[in-house]
């Protein structure tokens, strides 16, 4: 049996299964520190990784559909905390995403697998920010429900790191560079500085996840001898259709290695000014 002391992959399998938040950022940190010490390297001995399924979570939040989480108003306390514990779970779940990508997807180079495990890192530590904040107003992660929709698409693509890399970062987790400067706005607005100083790491931090999720896409893109921005709108079409929202944060995502063409498409698929 290869030892997860050594092995990538097994180590990332332990960060995945991990079902407390406190033990998956301890191992998350950990296994960040050993591969930047070298202790930890991707075996190609080691089995096979298994067929995806939920990954460690704690019992609460309790998951509902999307439709069934409230929406509310951020001029109350109750309201910040329903936002920080909602962008909570997004990260929590990111957390598991990342070390997915390491699980799952096998021989590629070891760049991508430091660049999956240091977004690990950091979206366990996006969490740890979180939750002290959502202490600071009076609740905890699993108050409140919340909805799978991000780990749902890690299912659908479990069988294509190329899909995988389009899909997950680069529409899901990049949605958070579109909505997030919207968000910071709105706080700054209801006087919440606390938490506008947690979503500006955030939001920093997250252009750098999905800039990997682009060099990775299109690295498989070059594997596959695809063209990467035709691939990304198949992908589009096939997985989501076109329910695409926009407008989208052309800035951060042209930082985020989005190209002009790519972000007018989206742009009309969506309905959006392509100008913003």
């Amino acid at each position: 049996m290869t030892s997860p002391m050594t092995d990538l992959h097994a180590a990332a399998k332990a960060c995945l299964d991990a079902s407390d938040p406190a033990e998956k950022l301890r191992l998350t940190h950990a296994a960040w520190d050993a591969v930047q010490a070298g202790l930890l390297r991707p075996d190609p001995a080691a089995a096979p990784p298994e067929p995806i399924g939920a990954p460690g979570r704690p019992a609460r939040p309790q998951l509902v559909s999307a439709r069934q989480v409230p929406q509310r108003g951020l001029g109350s306390a109750e309201g910040r905390a329903a936002l920080v514990h909602a962008v909570a779970h997004i990260e929590f779940n990111a957390i598991n995403l990342a070390w997915d990508a390491v699980y799952r997807f096998r021989g590629m180079p070891d760049n991508y697998y430091r660049d999956w495990v240091g977004c690990a890192h950091d979206e366990a530590r996006h969490f740890g920010l979180l939750s002290a904040r959502l202490a600071e107003l009076g609740h905890a992660y699993g108050d409140l429900d919340a909805h799978n929709g991000l780990w749902e698409m890690a299912e659908k693509t479990a069988h294509s790191d190329t899909a995988r890399m389009a899909l997950v970062p680069r529409v899901l987790e990049a949605r958070g560079l579109d909505v997030t400067p919207g968000m910071i706005d709105r706080l700054r607005h209801a006087g919440d500085e606390r938490t506008v100083a947690v979503l500006e790491v955030i939001l920093r931090e997250e252009v750098a996840h999905v800039a990997a999720g682009t060099r990775w896409y299109r690295w498989c893109c070059e594997r596959d001898g695809v063209d990467p921005i035709e691939h990304f709108f198949d992908l589009l079409r096939d997985y989501m259709g076109v329910a695409l929202r926009g407008p989208f944060n052309r800035p951060a995502r042209l930082e985020a290695g989005f190209v002009e063409a790519e972000l007018d498409r989206l742009a009309g698929l969506a309905g959006a000014d392509p100008g913003r």
